[in-house]
C-alpha cells in the first residue's frame, strides 16, 4: 500500500480498492460452489487434522453455499472494517489483516472441537478488525481513532454475543479467537501507525526542559500584592507627625521688633 507523505492516513482510493477486491473473490467463490460440482467447504478448517491446516488460508473466502445470508451478513462487515483498517492504520494495516487472517485459522486449527466439522467463513477476521479498531482506539487517545472505537462498538458491539456457544452451526470459536488476536495486535502495534500529536509541554519534558513553574509565579504574585496591601494600610493606620519649619530669618526679625 502507497503511503502519503501529506497526512497521516491513507488515501481514499486505496479504501475502496482493497475492501472491494476481497469481496469480488468472496462472491466468485461462493458463485463457482453452485456452478461446478465441488464442496468448497471442505477448503475450510479441520481441527487438529492434516487435511483441515490448508483451511489456515482459505478459511476466510468459503461461506456456505446452503445460506445465502451467510456471505450476505459478512460482506458488509468486511467492507467497512478493511476500509476503516487501510485509512486509519495504513502503515500497519497489511499486517494486521495477513497476521488476522493466518493467526485466526491457526487458533482454530489448534483449539477448536473436532466434530467433523469445518469452520469456513470471514467471521473470524470480521471479529479480528472489530476487536484491533475498538482496542487501538481506546489505547491511543487520538480523537480520531477514538471515533472509530465508537463507531465499531455502536454498530457492532452486538457481535460480543458471537464469541459463545449459542448456535450449533456458527463457529463462535472463530469469533473468539478473532477476538483475541484483534486485541493482541491492538497492544503489540500500539506504537506504530498514527499518533496523537504532542502538547508542547509533552516535547519539552521529553527533551528535558522544566516548564515554568506557573503556579508558583501565582502564588508568588499573590503574595506581593498582599505584602503591597498590608504594608499601605498599616502606613494609613499609623500616627502621623507634622513638621513645621520656620526659616531663622523671619525668627530674628520678629525679636527686633519686640525691642
Amino acid at each position: 500500500m502507497k503511503k502519503n507523505k501529506t497526512h497521516p492516513f491513507g488515501s481514499s482510493l486505496e479504501t475502496i480498492i482493497y475492501p472491494s477486491l476481497l469481496l469480488i473473490v468472496m462472491w466468485i467463490i461462493f458463485w463457482a460452489e453452485h456452478l461446478i460440482n465441488f464442496d468448497f467447504h471442505k477448503l475450510g478448517v479441520l481441527p487438529r487434522s492434516i487435511e483441515g491446516l490448508k483451511g489456515i488460508l482459505f478459511m476466510p473466502l468459503i461461506h456456505s453455499k446452503v445460506e445465502s445470508a451467510h456471505i450476505i451478513n459478512n460482506s458488509l462487515p468486511t467492507f467497512l472494517l478493511l476500509s476503516a483498517l487501510i485509512y486509519f492504520y495504513r502503515e500497519i494495516a497489511l499486517k494486521v489483516f495477513v497476521i488476522s487472517w493466518l493467526a485466526t485459522g491457526l487458533l482454530v486449527w489448534i483449539y477448536a472441537q473436532n466434530k467433523g466439522a469445518y469452520h469456513i467463513g470471514m467471521s473470524g477476521v470480521i471479529y479480528a478488525l472489530a476487536a484491533f479498531l475498538f482496542t487501538s482506539g481506546v489505547i491511543r487517545k487520538f480523537l480520531p481513532l477514538q471515533a472509530i472505537s465508537l463507531f465499531v462498538a455502536f454498530f457492532y458491539g452486538g457481535m460480543i454475543w458471537g464469541v459463545f456457544p449459542m448456535e450449533e452451526k456458527i463457529s463462535w470459536e472463530g469469533h473468539l479467537m478473532g477476538l483475541i488476536i484483534g486485541v493482541v495486535l491492538a497492544n503489540y502495534y500500539k506504537k506504530q501507525g498514527p499518533i496523537r500529536p504532542k502538547f508542547q509541554y509533552e516535547i519539552e519534558k521529553e527533551l528535558g526542559i522544566e516548564p515554568p513553574d506557573l503556579e508558583g509565579i501565582w502564588n508568588e504574585n499573590i503574595r506581593i500584592q498582599q505584602e503591597i496591601e498590608e504594608e499601605r494600610k498599616r502606613l494609613e493606620n499609623e500616627p502621623k507627625i507634622v513638621y513645621h519649619y520656620i526659616p531663622k530669618s523671619i525668627t530674628i526679625k520678629q525679636e527686633d521688633e519686640n525691642d
